[in-house]
């Protein structure tokens, strides 16, 4: 238990109660604040197209969510448009809903995305991406979650799945691969390390 908290409860049902109570609830929001403004200042730049940055919250995969946009687009997907982007504290970060609803889709709130979607117009595609960091490749199961969410999109689908390390992919090689061995790609963008 926390000390602040301990020493409260020893005030309970003494005459100091109240005054404790109202200390602790100001020290705590005061808490809450400062690691409020200590996440802000973490938070992780990702310059989307000249001049435009968004910022997404630290840990989980958007440090490789950030490498994907800044390393992996201009290389795969040149002059490609983001269309979602979703972040561990907010899922619809960058959302272009007018693009998506051009291509045929429109999308559920509480479907599970991917981590990042491209159009990449020159050859019609929409690359749907899954970070992954600690668990969640485009397996053959997630692979048929996102056709059925997708199901609708005048665009070929294009899955990606992006490690930061090749290590990483190794250790889930199994669970990209097919039935039958393969990758089942569309796309030389199936499996890609950064």
């Amino acid at each position: 238990m926390e000390k602040g908290a301990l020493e409260l409860m020893r005030t309970f049902g003494t005459s100091e109660w109240k005054s404790s109570l109202q200390a602790y609830l100001t020290s705590i929001q005061t808490l809450k604040q400062r690691y409020a403004q200590e996440r802000e200042m973490k938070r992780i730049p990702v310059q989307i197209t000249q001049g435009q940055t968004i910022y997404l919250s630290p840990g989980g995969q958007n440090v490789l969510v950030k490498k994907v946009i800044e390393e992996f687009c201009p290389r795969f997907t040149p002059g490609g448009n983001l269309a979602y982007v979703g972040d561990t504290d907010e899922k619809f970060t960058l959302f272009d809903e007018a693009l998506l609803n051009r291509l045929g889709i429109r999308i559920d709130a509480h479907g599970k995305m991917p981590d990042l979607v491209i159009y990449y117009e020159r050859r019609n595609w929409l690359v749907l991406v899954e970070a992954v960091t600690s668990h969640g490749p485009v397996n053959p199961k997630r692979r048929e979650e996102l056709k059925e969410l997708f199901r609708d999109c005048s665009a070929g689908l294009v899955f990606v799945t992006a490690f930061l390390t090749r290590k990483a992919m190794i250790q889930f090689l199994d669970d990209i691969l097919m039935g039958d061995g393969s990758l089942g790609c569309r796309s030389p963008l199936t499996s890609y390390s950064l």
